[in-house]
This record gives C-alpha cells, sequence and structure tokens, in this order.
C-alpha cells in the first residue's frame, strides 16, 4: 500500500510497525488544514494494511504537536464552510484512532498542546520524554476543548482533576502526568527510543487477532463515550469559534498581548 498522497505525515513501515511522523512544516509541528485532513484518513488506511500491525505516532524534530497553528484557526473564523470541513475532519481523527483495532503508540518527543495533546491520549500506549508537558489551552483562546479534550481527559484522570487542567489550560509536566495516570509513561530522553521501540516490537510479534480484538473489546465504552458526547462538544466549540472572545483570544495571541475576554 503507498501513502505517497500523505505530504505532512511521514509514514515508515518496518517488521509491521507503522511509524507516522507529524510534519506539518508549521512551528512547533502546528496543525495546518493539510495535515489536519491527512489525520482524518491515515488511521482507517492503516487498518487496512496488511503489512501493518502496530502504528508508532511522534513529531518531527523536538515536538510533538502544537496543536492548531493560529493563522489556520483564523481563516475559520471568517469561512463557516472551513469551519464545518474541520468539524468533520476532526470526528474523522477520532473515530480513525477510536475504531482502529491495532494497537497505535504515542511516542511524545516534546510538548503536546491541545489537539496535539487529544491525539496523545486517544493512543492506546503513551510514552513521553520526560521533559514534556500535556496541555489543553483551548479556554485560554476562548475555545471549548472540543476536539476530543473534553472527552479523553476526564476519563483517563477524572472528572476533578480534568476539570482543573482544561478549565485552566495549565501545562502537565509529564512525569506528573505519568503519575496520575494521564500517560503511561515518562522516560529520559535517551530512553524513549528504546522504550517505545520495546512495545512496538512485542506488539507486532504478538498474536495480532487476539491484540486487535482485545484492543476492539476494551475501547467499547471508549467508542460510547465518543457517540454520547464528541458531537456536542464539537458543536461547542464551533460556537464558541463565533464567539468575539475567540477573535480577542486569537489576536492577543498572535500579538503577543494579554486577552480581554467578555464573555460574549
Amino acid at each position: 500500500m503507498s501513502y505517497d498522497n500523505y505530504s505532512k505525515l511521514g509514514v515508515e513501515i518496518k517488521d509491521g510497525v507503522a511509524t507516522v511522523t507529524l510534519q506539518s512544516g508549521e512551528r512547533f509541528n502546528g496543525i495546518n488544514w493539510e495535515i489536519h485532513q491527512e489525520l482524518g484518513t491515515i488511521f482507517p488506511d492503516l487498518e487496512r494494511d496488511d503489512n501493518v500491525n502496530v502504528i508508532v505516532l511522534t513529531g518531527a524534530g523536538g515536538t510533538f504537536c502544537a496543536g492548531a497553528n493560529l493563522h489556520w484557526l483564523k481563516g475559520q473564523l471568517k469561512s463557516p464552510p472551513a469551519a464545518m470541513k474541520a468539524r468533520k475532519e476532526g470526528r474523522a481523527i477520532i473515530l480513525g484512532m477510536v475504531d482502529c483495532p491495532k494497537p497505535i503508540i504515542a511516542r511524545v518527543n516534546g510538548d503536546a498542546v491541545g489537539l496535539g495533546a487529544t491525539l496523545a491520549l486517544f493512543a492506546d500506549i503513551i510514552v513521553a520524554v520526560d521533559t514534556a508537558t500535556i496541555s489543553d489551552p483551548h479556554v485560554n483562546i476562548g475555545l471549548v476543548a472540543g476536539d476530543g479534550g473534553a472527552l479523553i481527559w476526564p476519563l483517563l484522570i477524572g472528572y476533578a482533576r480534568a476539570k482543573e487542567f482544561l478549565l485552566t489550560g495549565n501545562k502537565v509536566p509529564a512525569v506528573e502526568a505519568a503519575r496520575i495516570g494521564l500517560i503511561n509513561y515518562a522516560v529520559p530522553k535517551e530512553e524513549l527510543n528504546q522504550t517505545v521501540e520495546r512495545f512496538a516490537s512485542k506488539l507486532a510479534g504478538g498474536a495480532s487477532m487476539a491484540i486487535q480484538m482485545t484492543k476492539t473489546v476494551t475501547n467499547i465504552p471508549l467508542r460510547q463515550a465518543v457517540e454520547s458526547v464528541l458531537e456536542t462538544s464539537l458543536a461547542y466549540e464551533s460556537l464558541t469559534l463565533r464567539s468575539d472572545d475567540v477573535c480577542e483570544g486569537v489576536d492577543a495571541f498572535l500579538n503577543r498581548r494579554m486577552p480581554e475576554f467578555r464573555g460574549r
């Protein structure tokens, strides 16, 4: 199977392991429309590839993913069709990861922010470098964390902790994230590759039918949560996308000043 049509995702397959590298070309691997679209199709494509048993998701360079590029987001403020397209793709990304029976390992080689955090947290095994942070600061620019954050954080660490981080946008250091169960492991940089490769090799060489069916069964409650929550959270994100606050939040961030929100 060819992946030549993917320009913002690098795909390398070896010994049953597909390594998918986020390479948007934006600063800190920020999400733009091209990589967002590709993320909506890559997991179904890998699911159909008989040469793949395990997927490793990582970022190019020293950053996993900084979330949405705000210039791309600003374009959605002016174009309802673009916002609708992004909403459909957002649903496809989450369902692609949840419905893919093949194990997904997140190799978090740097900060994971916003949608970047969501991509990491929807993986089945999450290994982060111990200097990384995990955060979902949608609210800091006036948005609801509707693209999966408001769904997955409470499922992983409970409602009290999740609301603390989602309502403030505060960062969680990787070591603390591992301690509270947000991720599996936080390891020194020199151990990151070895740790990820150990899991990938074990899963790729295991009983693939049993492994994939186990993931599918384990994900049934998660799939039900996606069906009950994701559409509403995406709709709420779309509503806030039209607010004065998000215009102010994006402008303030781009101009490096403190936003003055008005709650409308």
